[in-house]
């Protein structure tokens, strides 16, 4: 099997690329700039370009896929060379699919606990020494690459509602025809791509229509929204399993959980945690996992990297890094960390970094969202904003979306680094969110200084 990648440095696209090779196949890729890790990843299979830039020479009629990155342009000269060739183009999904046609699929979609959901799945399945494939959005540990791809029964997908390629604007999810399906909930999202609210639940609707025959829509019940979506789209061919909060209690900081009669203590804690393990339980019930096996396995999971990922701590303080960045992803968080530690002060810094967060118009989903926070900040960088080509961002409407008394909007990192200096840690949570870097500003550093000082 010979394949070609079309921006190849991708993140997820790099990962394909080297689980390929080690299958087997014959890869080549082009790309116009490779960062960190790609580069270095690539360089130790032998698969980073010689130079950068496009090689339409590359394109010859004996391969048998090009597979697109999302970084390429519609107009990249090795598109139309295979165009020329008669080759055939996939986008990421449509690749995972072709490579997975003969395998038992899981797929978990959903707005938010995409990729912990995965992850635990993963995990229980690592655990209890099951072969399978995995795509997932995260480093976990245990897991030395994002995607594999073997001759494995199995494939766990994180499936994002992202417009699969440049020249595939559905979303990835629709490509991936789930076995078993698990919908964590819905919050409009990607408004770049999803104008409307009603646009964006369309394509949850079409997921679940791609659910095939016989398999089942694991979703959660508590999502008001989801709950009506599933009931009007309600399939006779196939299975329903609604899922909720499972019995739990939460001792000094502690969440133990009960699955059927088995019982464990975590590491991970917070509703949506539970939410996403209790979805991860009925998926894995699906593939033969018995309760018992699950929780065993289950109590050793740390969570995806910058999932409420614990940075730094001290017997005063204790700092989280997380990735959460859309409205009920942040509310998600902060309820999470304050329901955990009633006790402590809640010290919380949230980045606009995404074209929706950055969005005037978008800025009022975030009412209510750092409502439980006892000190707040909400971050953006002129940078950020010139880099997506948007225009200025006030913060008196930053201050109005979030309708949070006493919230501090602040633009440059210098002045964000002086208010967490300022902040009291003595018996405190620091939550520090966003998908993005704070523009440059080195936040593990400052959690393992604060945690330091007597």
């Amino acid at each position: 099997m010979k394949v070609h990648f079309i921006s190849i440095g991708g993140s997820v696209m790099h990962q394909l690329a080297i689980a390929l090779k080690r299958k087997g196949y014959e890869v080549t890729g082009t790309d116009d700039e490779i960062f960190e890790p790609s580069k270095t990843n690539l360089e130790k299979e032998g698969l980073l370009p010689t130079q950068p830039g496009w090689s339409p020479d590359l394109i010859t009629s004996d391969i048998e896929a090009v597979i697109l990155g999302m970084h390429a342009k519609a107009d990249n000269p090795e598109i139309a060379k295979a165009r020329q060739l008669g080759l055939k183009l996939y986008s990421f999904p449509e690749y995972i699919y072709k490579e997975s046609i003969s395998k038992r699929r899981v797929v978990v979609g959903g707005s938010h606990g995409k990729t912990t959901t995965t992850s635990m799945i993963m995990h229980v399945l690592n655990y209890a020494q099951r072969q399978f494939d995995y795509l997932v959005g995260a480093r976990l540990e245990g897991f030395n690459q994002s995607v594999n791809i073997t001759d494995a029964p199995i494939i766990i997908c994180e499936g994002d509602e992202y417009p699969a390629s440049v020249i595939e604007k559905r979303p990835k999810f629709h490509f991936l025809f789930p076995h078993v399906a698990i919908i964590t909930g819905i919050a409009w999202d990607h408004i770049n791509v999803f104008p409307t609210f009603k646009n964006y639940l369309e394509q949850f609707k079409i997921f679940i229509s791609k659910i095939q025959p016989g398999g089942i829509l694991i979703y959660n019940e508590t999502d008001t929204v989801l709950n009506q979506l599933v009931l009007e789209n309600k399939r006779d061919d196939i299975h329903l399993q609604p899922y909720a909060i499972p019995s739990h209690t939460i001792t000094n900081g502690k969440t133990t959980v009960t699955i059927e009669e088995a019982k464990g203590a975590l590491e991970v804690f917070g509703n949506h945690n539970l939410l996403n393990l209790n979805a991860a339980w009925y998926a894995c019930k699906q593939i033969d996992i018995d309760a018992y096996t699950f929780i065993n396995a289950i109590s050793s999971f740390t969570g995806a990297s910058k999932r409420l990922e614990k940075i730094a701590e001290n017997d005063n303080a204790i700092v989280y890094r997380d990735f959460a960045h859309a409205p009920s992803k942040v509310k998600a968080t902060i309820d999470a960390v304050k329901h955990q530690y009633p006790e402590r002060q809640l010290v919380a810094v949230l980045e606009l970094h995404t074209f929706s967060s950055l969005n005037e118009g978008f800025m009022s989903e975030y009412a209510g969202a750092l409502e439980k926070a006892d000190m707040a900040a909400v971050f953006y960088s002129q940078h950020a904003l010139q880099l997506k080509r948007m225009p200025d961002l006030p913060k008196e409407v930053v201050e109005r979306g979030f309708k949070k008394e006493g919230l501090f909007v602040i633009t440059d990192k210098n002045e964000l680094l002086v208010w967490l200096s300022k902040q009291q840690y003595k018996n405190a949570s620091l939550v520090l969110m966003s998908s993005g870097n704070y523009d440059g500003l080195d936040i593990n550093s400052f959690a393992q200084k604060i945690t330091s000082d007597k």
